[in-house]
């Protein structure tokens, strides 16, 4: 039984996940902790819990998904897991980081990056991947089938979307993802974006202003 734990994150208030069942095997998804209070409230969750990270997910390689990166790295030596489509993604935060005011620790670089389907694994817990790809050119959710919810990064979001003017956005694809790859997954899946409050599959179809029609 996975068990989750949401923690919000950096100017941008993004979401961080950790997932972790009765192994104490644990993943890191999206770390976005930036300054050293935040950094400190992961690692006291994660000590006091006894857990022991095994896996570093990125659901996309925008900035405030990957500030914690090169700290998890450091602490429990994970380098991230993403599909290889989102590298030129991590090249360019190196670039752009000191205009938006960040101090960014570079991020390390997959030995293994992930495909468009298949599963990761932690513990006695299985995760699938859904390609998603519109708000990034590669972005992947992941999807616990057995406790039927999604980390859903920023594709589908409380009655939005995942925005699409950013580089290598695209509005069209984003909608065809959700309505193809996001709206298969069960009425009642619970979705933890990587901003904002969760939502349900079933609510979004029918009431998302950008999905509806």
């Amino acid at each position: 039984m996975i068990n989750l734990q949401k923690f919000t994150f950096n100017p941008y208030q993004e979401n961080t996940y950790v997932l972790f069942d009765e192994t104490a095997e644990c993943v890191i998804i999206d770390p976005g902790m930036y300054e050293g209070r935040e950094q400190n409230e992961l690692v006291n969750f994660i000590t006091e819990k006894g857990l022991q990270p095994v896996l570093l997910l990125n659901t996309h390689c925008h900035i405030d998904h990957v500030l914690g990166n090169k700290f998890v790295f450091d602490q429990w030596g994970l380098k991230p897991q993403f599909h290889k489509g989102e590298l030129p993604l991590l090249h360019r935060v190196v670039s752009y980081a000191p205009q938006m005011g960040f101090q960014y620790e570079v991020s390390p670089e997959p030995e293994v990056f992930l495909e468009e389907t298949g599963t990761v694994s932690f513990g006695n817990s299985e995760l699938e991947l859904v390609f998603a790809p519109g708000h990034s050119p590669a972005h992947l959710c992941f999807y616990a089938k057995a406790e039927n919810f999604l980390i859903g990064g920023d594709v589908l979001f409380f009655r939005s979307i995942g925005r699409t003017d950013l580089p290598g956005g695209n509005h069209q694809q984003l909608i065809e993802s959700i309505k193809t790859n996001v709206f298969v997954l069960p009425d009642d899946c619970e979705v933890f974006p990587g901003h904002g409050p969760s939502t349900t599959i079933g609510y979004e179809k029918v009431n998302n202003p950008f999905l509806v029609g």
